[in-house]
């Protein structure tokens, strides 16, 4: 926090500030016991009669009454990494978009619209890398014909967290009802770590998503337009570890320059803690290095706890967070 020359704490930012990351402390409550102070870090996204909202690295909307502040300063807008490859949100985005290509898609402006008849949200949403060349209740409106068009529900793919990211955006969509459905985050990692941990013996390796690799993909009933999503990016590989009735773990991997993304990995839950999901990962790890990758990255949700203790075993540390918007009045429960 700001302390002054008089060795007492001061609030150093304004309404100027809107967009920068903060720090701020503010007074929670004052007991018997003395003041108590609660300390926020994210972005300002607005400071509007006499209410600071600051949205946390999780996408998380903080409400601090500006006659609560006690100190203040804007702050770098992220931390240094300390260990895996370096990036930019905007690089991370547009590997990952590569990685999970949609059926269709139509620019607005640098916004990318995207559809594949539903098949997850990833390719059915707007992918909003910079200015949409419209204002934005207008680039909006636009967005909700074109997926009303198509008989589907609006999403916007936002992210928060890193530099670059998206948290003043996320405050206008709330601002206008769009309802955030689902967060989770993109973690990075080198690739060499992976590849080393374990042989991979017994995983079999693919260029397409075979019969057998779709019995154990934990979306039934995959159609043609799936197929096509789940076959699309610049190198795609499929691992499979065979098992009786259907594969006891299966995975996918897509190497795109230096990078190499890791998605649908799932095991049979009567061989957990078996280290198959290890072996897959490893033998995907090193098909993707002797392609020249030498970088990961993979998308997690917050509340996959088994999921998180395995990449951070492996080296995997979180670099943004990531969300989707659903456009007013059409908000559920479903997840795809």
């Amino acid at each position: 926090m700001e302390i002054s020359a008089a060795g007492r704490l001061e609030v150093r930012i304004t309404a100027a500030d809107v967009g920068k990351r903060v720090s701020v402390r503010r007074l929670s409550h004052a007991g018997v016991t003395g003041e108590k102070f609660t300390d926020t870090v994210g972005v300002l996204t607005s400071w509007d009669d006499g209410v600071l909202l600051i949205t946390r690295k999780s996408g998380e909307t903080v409400r601090i009454a500006e006659s609560s502040l006690v100190a203040g300063k804007v702050v770098p807008s992220a931390p240094a990494r300390r260990r895996g490859p370096a990036a930019s949100y905007e690089e991370l985005a547009r590997v990952a978009s590569r990685a999970w290509r949609p059926v269709e898609s139509e620019r607005l402006g640098d916004w990318e619209l995207r559809a594949a008849s539903g098949f997850t949200r990833r390719a059915n949403s707007v992918l909003p890398l910079g200015d949409p060349s419209l204002p934005l209740d207008e680039a909006l409106a636009a967005v909700r014909r074109w997926y009303g068009e198509r008989a589907l529900p609006a999403y916007i793919q936002t992210a928060t967290g890193a530099e670059g990211t998206q948290e003043l955006l996320c405050a206008e969509l709330e601002r206008r009802g769009w309802v955030r459905e689902v967060t989770a985050e993109l973690w990075i990692g080198a690739l060499a770590p992976v590849a080393d941990r374990a042989e991979g013996t017994g995983v079999v390796l693919s260029r397409e998503a075979d019969e057998a690799w779709l019995a154990r993909y934990q979306r039934k009933g995959v159609s043609d337009v799936a197929l096509r999503v789940l076959g699309s990016g610049p190198s795609v590989w499929f691992a499979t570890v065979p098992g009786e009735d259907a594969p006891a773990a299966i995975g996918r991997c897509v190497v795109d320059g230096r990078w190499a993304s890791f998605a649908a990995v799932e095991v049979d839950p009567a061989q957990r803690r078996r280290g198959l999901a290890t072996a897959v990962l490893g033998a995907l790890a090193r098909r993707a290095l002797d392609e020249g990758a030498s970088a990961a990255w993979l998308q997690v949700e917050t509340d996959n706890a088994a999921a998180r203790a395995l990449y951070a075993g492996m080296g995997f540390t979180a670099h943004h967070a990531y969300h989707h918007y659903r456009e007013p009045e059409t908000a559920g429960t479903d997840r795809y």
